[in-house]
């Protein structure tokens, strides 16, 4: 999703993601985490810019290496990109908690929380529409809320 909104075609997704485990892959073992210099994931969105802007580049007129970095590092403090960056980052995040919220809570409760906290109804629309009680509604916005934020604290927190 990112590379298609830097400009990329869809149908050329799949071999940007290819060229960026290709490049992962190549350059990992020379990877050194240095707090001070940023996360993993910033690295992980520099080598996504350098593909991007290389397969753009390779399309168009031909750039020497040094164009494609300056391009690159002019993306990277790009406010507007780092925002696009950071949005796929919490959703990756979202997505793989809910992945566990899944497997951890009942259909019923999943359901109240998806009508109740995520699509916004009402509390009492919500337990008419499940059979549930009011407070039922409100306990399971509350225990799979609470639980979200704790897988996606541990998944912050384990990438470094």
């Amino acid at each position: 999703m990112f590379a298609r909104r830097q400009g990329v075609q869809e149908t050329d997704c799949d071999d940007v993601l290819q060229d960026v485990l290709l490049a992962l892959a190549r350059d990992i073992q020379k990877f050194e985490h240095d707090p001070q210099r940023g996360r993993f994931r910033g690295y992980l969105k520099t080598v996504t810019l350098h593909v991007v802007f290389k397969r753009f580049r390779q399309k168009g007129p031909a750039a020497r290496p040094e164009e494609i970095d300056s391009s690159v590092q002019a993306a990277s403090v790009d406010e507007a990109i780092d925002e696009q960056w950071e949005s796929e980052w919490r959703t990756y995040h979202v997505r793989m908690a809910m992945e566990a919220i899944e497997a951890e809570f009942g259909e019923k409760d999943r359901a109240a929380f998806e009508h109740y906290a995520v699509a916004g109804r009402d509390a009492k629309s919500t337990a008419e529409l499940l059979e549930m009680s009011v407070d039922q509604v409100y306990q399971a916005k509350s225990r799979i809320s609470r639980r979200l934020a704790e897988l996606i604290e541990r998944q912050v927190a384990d990438e470094g």
